[in-house]
């Protein structure tokens, strides 16, 4: 059996806690999880978190990453600011499919203060399971990836 890439994993205050879930969740599948923070729930800035992961995605360090804040809202648009990031929130399951399917998402956005841990556990699965369709898609993806050019 091949061994999962590994992921890079941040959030900011309001999401420490489903963080930590979800990063023992993804251990326990045998990913390599690359914890960029916060250590805490001390206060800190999503911007600076999230800026890590999609770096990391950006550089292509890593294929896909996992940002939580409390409503993901922040950290997607942060991470969306970065060539070659497709981050997308996703706080139910068929937006997490979709997100895979259509879109080829390479970082999944989920609100802490919005979803459980057993909501959070089922869309991070959909969300590595679905592989992305390509044809159609594909043609849209690569025009999505010549607005950074602008």
């Amino acid at each position: 059996m091949k061994t999962p890439s590994p992921i890079v994993i941040g959030a900011d205050h309001a999401g420490y806690a489903l963080k930590e879930f979800v990063k023992a969740y993804l251990t326990a599948l045998n990913y390599d999880v690359n914890d960029c923070g916060p250590g805490g729930e001390d206060s800190v800035d999503y911007t600076d978190f999230g800026c890590m992961v999609a770096e990391g995605i950006s550089s292509g360090r890593f294929e896909r990453g996992v940002l939580i804040c409390g409503t993901g809202q922040g950290m997607a648009m942060t991470a969306n600011r970065f060539c070659g990031v497709r981050a997308a929130l996703c706080n139910d399951l068929f937006s997490a499919i979709m997100s895979r399917r259509h879109n080829n998402a390479n970082i999944l956005v989920m609100g802490g203060r919005i979803i459980g841990t057993e909501l959070a556990k089922e869309i991070v699965r959909a969300w590595l399971e679905t592989p992305f369709e390509g044809g159609r898609h594909q043609r849209r993806i690569e025009k999505i990836d010549t607005l950074s050019a602008k």
